[in-house]
């Protein structure tokens, strides 16, 4: 029996940033790298039986599209691995900046909130049984990488967007 390979795909360059917008869809690099990373994928994965993960947010959205059309999968979308709630009453003009503040730290610096929605991530993508690209965000995937490393810090690694972070879990 083989193993399980997962890849974690930052998503493409967004047309806004987190402090201009909620949910802005990739502009026209985002689209281009969204295409390269498809290739690189496939060249990675091939094409055989694979199944394509998306945060609900649509700049993931779109950089998984191409992908889950050359290898002929749907694009599932889950919540899961959405980007990090900003706290309920900001300011969208301050988000950037609260942001950059909480990178800075460790999750359990944080509110239960937070450490729920890292919780929740490492769940979802333990509970992964065959070969996923999951297409997901900066903080999502760095709680990932966190949990295996056994590292409580927001940011681990500086992930460009189409990055690629694969897991590879040897069958049991």
């Amino acid at each position: 029996m083989r193993s399980t390979r997962i890849a974690l795909v930052r998503h493409g360059r967004a047309s806004a940033g987190w402090d201009t917008a909620l949910d802005p869809e990739l502009d026209e690099l985002g689209r281009a790298q969204a295409l390269e990373v498809a290739q690189k994928l496939v060249s990675n994965f091939g094409e055989t039986e694979i199944r394509v993960i998306s945060s609900p947010l649509m700049r993931c959205q779109q950089t998984a599209k191409p992908f889950a059309k050359l290898v002929g999968a749907d694009v599932r979308i889950c919540s899961e691995v959405a980007e990090i709630p900003s706290p309920l009453g900001i300011e969208m003009s301050d988000r950037v900046d609260w942001l950059r503040k909480i990178m800075q730290g460790k999750w359990s610096d944080l509110d239960q909130n937070y450490v729920d929605f890292k919780n929740q991530i490492i769940e979802f993508v333990s509970a992964i049984e065959r070969d996923t690209v999951v297409f997901s965000h900066f903080i999502a995937i760095n709680a990932v990488i966190g949990s295996l490393t056994n590292d409580d810090r927001l940011v681990i690694r500086s992930l460009d967007n189409c990055s690629i972070t694969v897991l590879e879990r040897d069958a049991a």
